[in-house]
């Protein structure tokens, strides 16, 4: 017979092993509860205008986040710009959108609805002003607009707003003092080259497709817009301008146009943002896909490479979202 003793070991062996099998699968229980669930729902993501940095990226964030957020169901919406984006965003018609900060600071600075519910996620890429002229053109700075036939942007756009803030600071009315023109960048090279336009202006991401097409199949140069123009600019009274900074165009932003020299400018940042009125972990989840497919679509639209993580968190004049607060805590060396 088998000695009691070790009856009596074995039984306590099986019971000791049953209680580690149930404290193993209470804490698997608990940690799985403690997981947050992926995101689900449907949102609308506000873009651009049609070969715009902004439409070009929404489509591509679009596809990565069907892949890495497969239970939230999005919806790309085309914009005149900034402003609209803005107020698509503020008064519940989109969830997220890509906006400049400085048409973020005059929508806050304007008292405009909702300006109190909005949220930053990532300061992501800067916008380089670009004013974009015939090779031929007589038009040397700003001050040569004067007059003329000048692509300003469309009314609802982050250009429009910074068009007629550069037009003032070289002393001319945006209205009276040229021919403003309200088109984007989606019809404005055409116009360009058909005569029907002595300039126009630009603000986005380098270089801008739409602008590098139409500098290698017509001779274009890009107009300096030198430091007095940003004092001019910080002089105001208005505290959205300062937002800008004095920034170069590489040369070889539009090799066609720039010949190897290097144009001075002004360069403004653009914020992912939604409100506070969207989920945490959505937001989180939102915020983490932007930052991880940076590289992937940086490859195709190129500011989406200069997202860095270092500065995302930098989204003034917005406070942080909760979830990307999250996130960013998540990533923190």
């Amino acid at each position: 017979m088998v000695p009691l003793p070790y009856r009596i070991s074995r039984r306590r062996a099986l019971q000791g092993s049953a209680a580690l099998l149930l404290v193993f699968g209470v804490l698997v229980w608990w940690l799985m509860s403690m997981r947050p669930s992926s995101p689900s729902g449907s949102i609308i993501f506000s873009t651009g205008v049609k070969n715009g940095v902004y439409q070009r990226y929404g489509v591509l964030l679009k596809e990565d986040l069907a892949r890495g957020m497969p239970n939230v169901s999005i919806r790309l919406r085309t914009s005149e710009g900034s402003q609209e984006n803005i107020t698509r965003v503020a008064t519940g018609d989109a969830d997220f959108t890509v906006a400049t900060a400085d048409a973020v600071a005059k929508y806050i600075q304007d008292g405009r609805p909702g300006a109190d519910r909005l949220r930053g996620c990532a300061r992501l890429y800067d916008d380089y002003v670009q004013l974009i002229t015939p090779k031929t053109s007589d038009i040397r700075s700003t001050a040569d607009l004067k007059g003329k036939r000048v692509g300003v942007g469309q009314e609802r756009s982050g250009v429009r707003l910074i068009a007629d803030r550069i037009l003032t600071a070289a002393g001319i009315d945006p209205q009276t003092g040229i021919t403003p023109v309200p088109a984007g960048i989606d019809t404005v090279p055409g116009l360009l080259e058909r005569d029907e336009l002595d300039a126009f202006f630009w603000s986005g991401g380098l270089p801008t497709e739409a602008i590098r097409q139409l500098s290698e199949r017509f001779a274009v140069r890009l107009v300096p817009l030198d430091a007095a123009l940003i004092t001019a600019l910080h002089s105001s009274d208005e505290t959205a301008l300062r937002y800008y900074r004095s920034a170069e165009m590489p040369a070889d932003a539009y090799p066609a146009a720039q010949e190897g020299t290097a144009v001075p400018t002004f360069a403004v940042a653009n914020l992912l943002i939604t409100t506070d009125e969207t989920g945490a972990a959505l937001t989180e989840g939102f915020t983490r896909r932007v930052i991880d497919s940076r590289d992937g679509i940086g490859k195709q639209v190129h500011p989406a490479q200069l997202v860095d993580l270092r500065t995302a968190i930098y989204t003034d004049p917005l406070p942080l979202h909760e979830g990307a607060k999250h996130y960013y805590r998540s990533v923190k060396p």
